[in-house]
């Protein structure tokens, strides 16, 4: 079972890479997803997810309006359309499942994938 992340990569400011995020093992439409992120020398932190039931999306207030999550449940494959980036975007990406309440991920991480923003 696990999440293998791609997609991402050296971007200049303003830049729109889209990540990919492929389970393997496990069914992904079964969950909510979620797209995180963790920054040179801090916590991991969730940016975006998108719900099993209806795929309503929330986002991270600092990439709201910049960052779009989807699904591809034939493709077993989930998304992060990234826009607009700014250097403060970079860091390693990962993505998770989403459930229970209150929110948890399974204690399994892919690699991620590393965005860095500069010119």
């Amino acid at each position: 079972v696990q999440f293998v992340e791609s997609g991402g990569g050296l971007v200049q400011p303003g830049g729109r890479p889209r990540l990919s995020c492929t389970a393997s093992g496990f069914t992904l439409d079964d969950y909510g997803i979620g797209w995180f992120r963790q920054a040179p020398g801090k916590g991991r932190e969730g940016v975006a997810c998108i719900s099993r039931l209806d795929d309503s999306t929330r986002y991270d207030d600092s990439v709201k309006g910049r960052f779009t999550i989807s699904r591809d449940n034939a493709k077993n494959t989930a998304y992060l359309q990234m826009n607009s980036l700014k250097p403060e975007d970079t860091g390693v990406y990962y993505c998770n499942a989403v459930f229970g309440s209150p929110p948890r991920q399974f204690n399994f991480w892919g690699q991620g994938t590393q965005v860095t923003v500069s010119s």
